[in-house]
């Protein structure tokens, strides 16, 4: 079949892109290996530490997430959560803890202080303060970790030069369909380029909410977290200023766990499309470039605009193969996330529909909604709407 010049060029333009997806997904395998082949630290540091929680309501899985940071295998921590409201469901969670675990030295702040439009990092900075000893773990309240967890992130800090260390995470599904999308999304659309970018630019200088373990010193140098209490995207401002003040950042082995909310689709849209716009407004090349990565999208338009040239063919088997070897190898390999191959299915859904369509609507616009309240996004800064 002859093809119209215009139809065949696009075609062929569609066909280069799915080759350069598939590109992406060689440097996701890269970056795979070369954090597996990362060197534990020999050292056993175990300095005492002190865990910041900050808190606002209740979360799925909320007690068993935070009841898994009193089991620690480590020898001196304590627990300091934080509060704006001292109505908040979470204390009730707080007592609970109090009372199964007397012997852990644990206490709830009640955080009054407003410094900025981000009343996590306005938390933050007071816990910082009140915390007792020099190096402080900070994870979000849905963060389930393992036993091992103290003693295998803080022994990076044997060596001074560490400012921050971060963990990867696994997200288990809900009930809800859209929990389900969200959960495979993360095993095949966040880790992977996370792993990418450490191995393309040697070294990592962002953190993730799933922990931020640092040294006050650390944290003073970059100015602390009253500097960042308008931003957003909290982990990553505070990964990217202790790296630039000369620290080295460290993507921890360990593999925390977050349970996902049973979303509506309202719920799971408004969260999607934040997430987009928090990475737009961090790092706007970056998440402009994401277009290259839809190799399913580009594949399936080759094969559309080729009339199902055998060459299109090609492309999108090859697309679907790369997609679901990486999600293997970082899903399931890295992140011990095997439940997730039974949400497998889910992947055209997420792939050929959802992933572009929430693109393109964060590539504009600035409203965001976290936690039921309306904000402007601008720069990474946050103001309410």
């Amino acid at each position: 079949m002859v093809l119209n010049p215009y139809i065949e060029w696009i075609a062929w333009l569609c066909g280069a892109l799915a080759l350069g997806a598939l590109a992406f997904q060689a440097l996701c395998l890269l970056g795979a290996w070369d954090f597996r082949r990362q060197k534990r630290p020999a050292g056993a540091a175990v300095p005492p530490v002190s865990i910041l929680k900050p808190l606002k309501g209740a979360d799925p899985q909320m007690y068993e997430s935070l009841r898994s940071h009193c089991v620690q295998e480590y020898p001196a921590y304590e627990i300091l959560f934080g509060v704006n409201d001292p109505n908040d469901e979470a204390l009730a969670y707080v007592e609970r803890l109090k009372q199964e675990f007397p012997q852990v030295p644990l206490r709830a702040v009640i955080c009054s202080d407003v410094l900025g439009a981000n009343r996590k990092a306005s938390n933050l900075a007071r816990l910082v303060r009140e915390a007792r000893y020099e190096h402080v773990v900070i994870n979000d309240s849905d963060i389930c970790v393992p036993p091992s967890y103290l003693k295998d992130v803080m022994a990076w800090f044997d060596d001074p030069q560490v400012g921050m260390v971060t963990c990867p995470y696994r997200a288990v599904a809900g009930k809800t369909l859209w929990s389900k999308v969200e959960s495979l999304g993360v095993s095949m659309d966040f880790m992977p380029p996370v792993l990418a970018a450490r191995f393309l630019e040697g070294r990592v200088y962002f953190g993730l909410g799933s922990t931020m373990a640092a040294s006050k010193q650390a944290i003073a140098a970059m100015g602390g977290f009253e500097t960042i209490a308008d931003y957003l995207a909290d982990d990553y401002e505070l990964g990217t200023r202790i790296a630039d003040a000369g620290y080295t950042v460290v993507l921890s082995e360990v593999v925390v766990e977050t349970f996902v909310a049973d979303h509506s689709f309202r719920s799971f849209f408004d969260h999607q499309l934040r997430w987009g716009r928090t990475v737009r407004s961090s790092r706007p090349g970056g998440y402009a470039g994401v277009v290259t990565t839809f190799g399913m999208v580009w594949s399936a338009l080759a094969l559309v605009f080729s009339s199902g040239a055998p060459w299109a063919w090609g492309l999108l088997a090859a697309n679907v193969l790369a997609r679901l070897l990486v999600f293997q190898v970082v899903g399931v390999g890295l992140m011990g996330h095997a439940a997730a191959w039974r949400l497998i299915w889910l992947m055209p859904l997420r792939d050929l529909v959802l992933a572009p369509y929430i693109w393109l609507l964060s590539l504009g616009g600035s409203r965001i909604v976290w936690r039921g309240e309306s904000f402007r996004l601008h720069k990474g800064k946050l103001t309410r709407a």
